[in-house]
C-alpha cells in the first residue's frame, strides 16, 4: 500500500501506509503544497506501516520546512511506529524530532 497524507479537521495530517523509498519521494513531492497552504503542526504517523531511512529523511526535511518558516517554529510527529523510533535512535536524529531515545535493554529480541 503506498502512503497517503490526508488532512483532518484539526489540522493534523494523517500519514498512512508504507513510508519506503517511493512512497516518501510521493510523499515530499504532494507536501510541497505545504510551502504555500501552511506546514501543518502535527504529523500522526500511527498508521505507518513499514519504515526505512528514507522516512527519516522526509521527516527532518518537512521539520526544516517548520524551521525555515518561523525559527521558532517546530513540526510535530505524533504516535512513531517503532521501528521510525529504532531508525532515529541509531541514526541519532530522535531528538531533532522531538522523541526519546529507544532503550535498546527494553527491545525484545
Amino acid at each position: 500500500m503506498a502512503a497517503t497524507l490526508a488532512q483532518q479537521p484539526d489540522g493534523t495530517v494523517t500519514l498512512t501506509g508504507a513510508l519506503t523509498l517511493e512512497a516518501a519521494r510521493d510523499c515530499h513531492d504532494r507536501s510541497l503544497s505545504w510551502l504555500s497552504a501552511g506546514l501543518p503542526r502535527c504529523v500522526d504517523l500511527s498508521a505507518v506501516t513499514e519504515v526505512d531511512s528514507s522516512a527519516l529523511a522526509l521527516l527532518l526535511e518537512w521539520q526544516r520546512w517548520a524551521g525555515a518558516a518561523d525559527q521558532s517554529s517546530t513540526m510535530a510527529f505524533s504516535n512513531p511506529p517503532r521501528a521510525l523510533q529504532v531508525l532515529a535512535t541509531l541514526s541519532h536524529v530522535h531528538g531533532l524530532l522531538g522523541w526519546p531515545a529507544v532503550d535498546f535493554d527494553q527491545v525484545a529480541s
